[in-house]
């Protein structure tokens, strides 16, 4: 069967409706047939109704994908993983399936095994917040953000263009990366700031949090230096298993860097510092116009 580019006609099943899959869904109605939401508790998907989240919502995993055109698993990397162990009988012939995993290269190869009737493609959209849960679905999450598609070699051009066609309906861009490349990527732009902040929470708490001036002289910087510390915890340890290798020379660069201007700093060469600090400072205005 051939996919069908034309989104508008799709029928569209997102699986777990936590932020990610809860915002997506939120963004999608409107723009498709019919938005179906999948969860395993009750109370969540009449939470994801009552915030006219949803078309209609199931707990019933079979219910929920019949008919489906579009497939989006949102929910943590492992539990994908997990996921695609077992879907493959549950889906239609040509149907898109779709996750949103921040880690590629292990859910595309898991893709490798689906049935031919589907049409697999890796997805991981640039966006989110440091809370998480249906209650903090935002159906504007998505707009202006960069959704990264990886597509196998069987995913054919329609189902391409159909994901595409999904990321430009929420407001988001569409880039297709190759899945390793992706994950190197992300391990520096995404993944290691994760651990950079939950490093300066710790060494705060560590240092001054017996002060109890500490929390009450704390700046702006380091609030948003520390943002995202407050991030899903098991959704992140998904994150860091399943990119370990990545993450981790992504951690040894930074360790280098670090080490760098300590050196300086230590050597008291004012000079010295004075320029590798502006070197950063004038790359910063170039990453960030």
């Amino acid at each position: 069967m051939t996919v069908d580019p034309d989104f508008e006609s799709c029928r569209v099943a997102v699986v777990g409706l936590g932020l990610m899959g809860g915002s997506l869904a939120g963004a999608l109605r409107g723009h498709c047939r019919k938005v179906v939401g999948v969860a395993r508790r009750a109370e969540a998907v009449a939470a994801a109704l009552d915030a006219g989240l949803l078309d209609c919502g199931t707990t019933d995993l079979a219910e929920g994908l019949r008919g489906a055109d579009v497939v989006v698993l949102a929910t943590p990397v492992r539990t994908i993983l997990r996921q695609l162990e077992h879907l493959g009988s549950l889906l239609p012939d040509g149907c898109l399936l779709l996750d949103l995993g921040s880690t590629k290269a292990e859910i595309v190869t898991a893709m490798e095994s689906l049935p031919a009737h589907i049409q697999p493609l890796g997805g991981h959209p640039m966006c989110g917040k440091e809370v998480s849960g249906l209650g903090a679905a935002d159906p504007a999450l998505y707009r202006g953000c960069t959704f990264i598609f990886c597509p196998l070699p069987r995913t054919s051009a329609e189902a391409l263009a159909r994901g595409c066609a999904l990321a430009g309906a929420v407001g988001a861009q569409p880039l297709v990366l190759e899945a390793g490349r992706q994950d190197f990527l992300v391990a520096t732009l995404s993944h290691l700031p994760y651990l950079l902040a939950c490093a300066l929470v710790a060494t705060a708490d560590a240092t001054t949090s017996a002060d109890p001036a500490a929390w009450q002289i704390v700046a702006g910087g380091f609030r948003d230096t520390s943002r995202v510390a407050g991030s899903d915890v098991t959704m992140m340890l998904d994150i860091l298993t399943t990119n370990r290798q990545q993450v981790l020379e992504a951690l040894q660069a930074f360790r280098g860097q670090l080490g760098h201007l300590a050196h300086l700093l230590e050597a008291g060469d004012e000079e010295d510092l004075r320029q590798a600090l502006a070197a950063i400072r004038e790359k910063r205005k170039e990453m960030f116009p």
